[in-house]
């Protein structure tokens, strides 16, 4: 079991403390503290500290402020390495030197004291208890924070200059700002407030014995700020391997790169952008070592193997920018890198059922790459069909990501040893497809819907790319309020059916939802307002086409289309060999 030191502590009890000297890792986060925040720090500790506005209804012996815990774990150079609580201690020690800057130079005896026991939690203490101004009680290596600087210069000296943007430099002339203000306000008080802040305001220290035990109480404990993500424990040994070999200046540069490009492509509900990229990664390093277990580790587990030994060689970062690159190039639909048959391929995919698709797509672009980091377009199309052609198919005979793991898995291990993606254990049965394409229910609800909606808009040869971030949404051709009114369909689920929807531009979908058929067509087409304003039309042609040939859609028209859809679906299957 691990051990764990927790002792709750004020903050000079904290600070003080001869063990204290904490490091603020290069894996943290840079600090993101604005003044709404420490204008809330502020105001609470006010509150605290002067009840009703009156210093003589506080309680020095019994009252306390309960600021938040302060995970921790004693690394190999004997520093306190700050897991949790870093934007917090480093907010709190700019408060402390902002107050000493205005005891420092005061005379009288309490005034004195005062700067002393702040300056007992700024800097370091020599044998007779003396501080040291030159040794800070915190430092930081944040790889991506380049305003660290300012805050040590803050610290050490109390001066801020007007050239200086910084969170901590913004802060601290925040905090000098009110304490100036306190000082005018409430002069008989003034010296009350950073005592009580030192010695009642409490922290609950806690230190781990190891990084892994401080980060698990770290996600147990913290519940609204941003945890750290696992690319911030990747940087940090990234970081530790080129500082080692003399290339830490190239790193960080490379790095911050890095981060720009998975912040445009990659999307994060929690975590890191480059969690994901890490992830895309991740597959092909697991398909070189055959791994076709279905039961996936934790991307940390993954890569924290043997020390973290694939974080250590060079063609690792290597690969992981050659990767994001590839994902850029994708994103941004780059012609000059692929062909229109493959982009219009690639946007197919943007709206797959599930994710897996980018997961095999990365194992097959690493394997299949050239020095230039380029593919055969012709070899690419065709796997891309085939995967389009399979995961579409398998979503709806057996529905949940996870199961698709079952048939993808060896088809990258197939991919890294140079084998074609085949498929051939988990081929269908044409009858079965038909008939489960003829039932399955294709309500908006089910992301396979989109996804094949999608596909059938761009079997149209006519059909141009759409860009990738045009919002779509299904329309009804036959729409839902047109079936309120007049109660058309004789099969009520017609509505619902594959053969009355299509993609259609939101903007679009909005205004020509609630319409019949004929007067959809105007928005369809495009049109001009009586203001002269013009109205553009779908880009979907075949909505276009609809809208040339036939004045009203009826559930014949639905029927037809919805077989004419399988049909082709099912010639798609023969065509890539998927067909038993």
């Amino acid at each position: 079991m691990s051990k764990l030191n927790i002792d709750q502590q004020t903050i000079k009890e904290l600070f003080t403390n001869k063990r204290a000297d904490f490091l603020i890792p290069d894996y943290q986060r840079p600090y993101a503290w604005d003044i709404s925040e420490c204008q809330t720090l502020w105001d609470d500790i006010f509150l605290f500290a002067f009840p009703e506005d009156d210093f003589s209804k506080f309680d020095p012996e019994g009252d306390e402020y309960f600021l938040g815990p302060i995970v921790t774990f004693k690394n190999s150079a004997n520093k306190l390495e700050i897991i949790d609580g870093q934007q917090r201690l480093t907010t709190l020690m700019l408060l402390l030197r902002a107050f000493y800057s205005f005891f420092g130079n005061m005379k009288d005896d309490n005034s004195k004291k005062t700067a002393e026991d702040i300056s007992k939690c700024i800097w370091k203490t020599d044998e007779f208890g003396t501080p040291d101004t030159n040794k800070l009680k915190i430092d930081s290596e944040v790889t991506s924070d380049d305003d660290k600087h300012e805050f040590l210069s803050i610290l050490k000296t109390g001066i801020v200059m007007d050239s200086q943007k910084s969170a901590y430099a913004r802060n601290y002339r925040f905090f000098t700002g009110q304490i100036n203000n306190f000082l005018v306000q409430y002069p008989t008080y003034f010296a009350y407030l950073p005592n009580r802040i030192m010695n009642n305001c409490i922290l609950l220290p806690i230190e781990a014995e190891s990084q892994e035990t401080a980060l698990r109480i770290f996600s147990t404990l913290n519940d609204r700020g941003k945890p750290l993500s696992d690319t911030d424990i990747f940087k940090a040994q990234f970081y530790k391997y080129y500082k080692e070999n003399d290339k830490k200046d190239e790193f960080i540069k490379r790095w911050k790169q890095l981060e720009e490009i998975s912040d445009k492509i990659f999307s994060s509900v929690s975590g890191s952008s480059m969690d994901e990229l890490f992830t895309r990664y991740m597959y092909y390093e697991r398909a070189k070592m055959n791994n076709k277990n279905t039961t996936t580790e934790a991307l940390r587990k993954f890569y924290e193997k043997d020390a973290y030994s694939l974080l250590k060689k060079d063609e690792t970062l290597n690969n992981l920018e050659i990767l994001a690159n590839f994902w850029i190039h994708v994103a941004e639909q780059n012609d000059s890198v692929f062909s229109e048959k493959v982009l219009k391929k690639l946007a197919i995919l943007n709206y797959a059922p599930n994710g897996m698709w980018a997961y095999l797509t990365s194992v097959y672009f690493m394997q299949n790459k050239d020095d230039s980091g380029s593919l055969d377009n012709v070899a690419f199309n065709d796997f891309l069909d085939k995967i389009i052609a399979f995961i579409w198919t398998y979503a709806i005979m057996r529905p949940g990501v996870n199961a698709l793991r079952t048939p993808v898995y060896p088809e990258m291990i197939n991919v890294v040893n140079n084998k074609r993606v085949t498929f051939d254990d988990y081929k269908f049965d044409e009858d079965s497809v038909r008939l489960a394409l003829e039932s399955y229910q294709f309500t908006n609800g089910r992301p396979i819907t989109k996804s094949m909606l999608a596909w059938w808009m761009y079997t149209n040869d006519k059909q141009e790319l759409l860009l990738l971030d045009t919002k779509l949404e299904i329309e009804h051709i036959y729409s839902r309020k047109r079936q309120e009114n007049e109660n058309g369909l004789a099969d009520k689920w017609s509505l619902e059916s594959l053969g009355n929807k299509a993609l259609l531009e939101k903007a679009i979908n909005i205004r020509a939802s609630d319409y019949r058929f004929i007067d959809k067509l105007k928005y369809y087409k495009g049109f001009v307002t009586d203001k002269g304003k013009v109205r553009e039309g779908t880009k979907n042609m075949e909505l276009i086409e609809l809208s040339t040939k036939s004045n009203d859609f009826m559930e014949a028209d639905i029927m037809a289309r919805k077989d004419l859809i399988i049909s082709k679906f099912i010639d798609y299957l023969r065509k890539n060999d998927l067909l038993l």
